[in-house]
């Protein structure tokens, strides 16, 4: 089971925003961070559980355990359901990555938990010429 701490944050609502990504696999942790352009806030968090489960499926890792510090995240991709239209589009597309993973969970955790996930979020909200596409 692979486990991913994601956070997405932004300079503004909407500004430049940025994902930060940290898997720990076989107690081995990968970090990754990601220009996202511009963005809202919650954007940015779907954003971030987006790309985390792209590479997932990209390595082959069957297993996915995502944390986010986003309580709207993690409410809507358990209920496959979001109330603001502007975030249906990620919701699909999450939706669509996690059916083609053989186990997946997301649990919500408190931002104390989510530090460093948090730090890489804020580092490539600076750092436009890395951006994830």
């Amino acid at each position: 089971m692979i486990h991913v701490y994601t956070d997405g944050a932004s300079a503004g609502n909407p500004g430049p925003s940025g994902a930060g990504l940290v898997f720990i696999k076989d107690g081995e942790a990968q970090e990754f961070r990601f220009h996202l352009g511009d963005k809202t806030n919650h954007e940015a968090e779907f954003a971030a559980v987006d790309i985390a489960l792209e590479l997932c499926l990209q390595k082959e890792w069957q297993q996915v355990s995502v944390r986010t510090d986003s309580k709207l995240v993690s409410d809507s991709i358990e209920k496959a359901h979001v109330k603001t239209k502007a975030y249906a589009g990620y919701l699909c597309s999450i939706l669509d990555k996690i059916a083609q993973l053989e186990l997946f969970f997301i649990m919500w955790v408190p931002s104390k938990q989510n530090k460093k996930a948090d730090e890489l979020a804020r580092l490539a909200i600076r750092e436009p010429k890395r951006l994830f596409r």
